[in-house]
């Protein structure tokens, strides 16, 4: 576990110039907690480029609780089409914005609980908007900083909350908001989920591979 340090650094030097995650850019660029709450439940079982396109479609036209909430239903699944499950995404947008407003006066809530309690609101995305609208400390997980602190022997756990959890026992707390971003991009691009590409790995000395069966 001393090893830590050296891997974030090391990572964090090899893909400082890859492309930065959708939700991740969108925080940066506009820091408003409901385009980075919309852009993470539009990101959910899709891939990147899908993600960067429905946002963008979308924030053209309708940017807050209300406008969304103003759409014809069929106008915004038409809008966030290419994220994939559009009609389910589409009734979770409504939702959300509906209560946002009701209960919260249009403002995207700060506190782990009351994003929770919102339906279609999960532990991921709770802590995306916890981490990059509000700088809280928190851990968000997805599927890759779920499973590479698994490969790389960090913990041992079944389920992205487990692994949440354990790494907030290890991982120091400097690394805690970039933390996503980065593994994204080490999952997406070297350590991918089957054949990952040890020969170009920069911390391959370090990783134990477990459950690695084919490597490149």
């Amino acid at each position: 576990m001393n090893n830590i340090d050296i891997i974030i650094q090391t990572l964090t030097n090899y893909f400082k110039n890859f492309e930065t995650p959708t939700v991740r850019s969108t925080s940066i660029a506009t820091k408003d907690p409901f385009k980075i709450l919309i852009s993470c439940l539009l990101s959910l079982r899709t891939q990147d480029k899908n993600t960067e396109k429905a946002s963008r479609q979308l924030f053209e036209v309708a940017s807050t609780p209300s406008e969304i909430l103003k759409l014809p239903i069929k106008k915004l699944e038409t809008l966030i089409f290419s994220s994939g499950h559009y009609k389910k995404k589409a009734r979770t947008l409504k939702h959300v914005s509906k209560i946002i407003l009701k209960d919260f006066n249009g403002t995207v809530p700060s506190t782990e609980e009351e994003l929770l309690n919102i339906k279609g609101i999960g532990r991921k995305t709770a802590n995306i908007v916890l981490a990059f609208a509000y700088n809280k400390k928190v851990i968000p997980i997805d599927t890759h900083c779920h499973r590479l602190p698994n490969r790389l022997s960090w913990v041992k756990t079944k389920t992205p909350e487990q692994t949440e959890f354990e790494l907030m026992k290890i991982l120091p707390k400097k690394y805690w908001k970039e933390f996503n971003t980065l593994f994204i991009k080490f999952g997406k691009n070297i350590c991918l989920p089957i054949s990952p590409l040890c020969s170009k790995c920069p911390i391959n000395n370090y990783c134990k591979k477990v459950d690695v069966i084919k490597s490149r």
